[in-house]
């Protein structure tokens, strides 16, 4: 019998973690968004800003609410803890192995007016030398069709990785891209409450949409490959941070 992963290529775990877990995440990412301004470096992190809300956010505003991706949290006390959680791990096992490394780590503001993510595959960006690389969203608020939930399409991780063309929206976000050569008829999105967990495959087919509430959308999310995966932009990624996950590793 197929299991949801093998059939879909994802699965939900629901309330994986309690509110304080989430509290915590939001509580320390918006610390570091205020460090580096809403943009820019601040310790490990990177911080990008959100391109739609450029001419419609105060300068005078909070720094986070100008924020789309912070980038390279995973070795920050708050978000190694939760990247190593043994519960957590036992989720990916079965999928890559018993030798992990999380080689990327971002938490996402879906500000109100932020634009969603075009679909697209996130094998598309991992230049490795194999696949699949599982990918474990977390919640951290509700995730509504209002406020820009994930939509997937499932069975599409069997698929080759598919051509993407830049995102066609004038003034669009760093690196956004899309896939136009695919039928989407069958997405379902995904409504998630704080603390539920997405686990997904590199190869599903995803897109997120605007966020047309009056709140914001945060998820944090990390993704995982089988360690010894060679990237073939370790030296130039600004985004990729590979962490081995096991005795010894430390968050530093």
């Amino acid at each position: 019998m197929e299991t949801g992963w093998e059939r879909d290529g994802y699965f939900l775990v629901r309330g994986f973690a309690d509110a304080a877990v989430c509290r915590a995440m939001l509580a320390r990412v918006v610390e570091v968004a205020r460090q580096a301004g809403g943009a820019g470096v601040a310790g490990r992190a990177l911080v990008l800003p959100e391109a739609n809300l450029r001419a419609s956010v105060s300068p005078e505003a909070p720094s986070e609410q100008r924020v789309s991706k912070v980038f390279r949290l995973h070795r920050d006390p708050v978000f190694h803890g939760f990247a190593t959680r043994e519960d957590l791990l036992a989720l990916v096992h079965p999928i890559l192995g018993s030798r992990l490394d999380c080689f990327l780590s971002q938490f996402i503001f879906k500000n109100p007016g932020a634009w969603g993510q075009p679909w697209h595959q996130d094998s598309y960006y991992f230049h490795f030398d194999r696949a699949p690389q599982v990918g474990v969203w977390l919640a951290v608020t509700a995730a509504t069709p209002e406020n820009g939930c994930l939509h997937v399409l499932p069975g599409s991780h069997r698929e080759p990785v598919h051509e993407h063309v830049p995102d066609r929206r004038p003034n669009a976000n760093v690196g956004y891209v899309e896939i136009v050569d695919h039928d989407m008829e069958d997405a379902v999105a995904v409504t998630m409450e704080p603390g539920d967990l997405l686990v997904f495959h590199s190869h599903l087919m995803h897109c997120s949409r605007d966020n047309t509430s009056q709140g914001p959308r945060a998820a944090m999310v990390y993704h995982y490959a089988s360690h010894g995966t060679v990237d073939r932009d370790r030296e130039t990624s600004l985004v990729n941070d590979w962490m081995p996950i096991g005795a010894g590793a430390a968050a530093a």
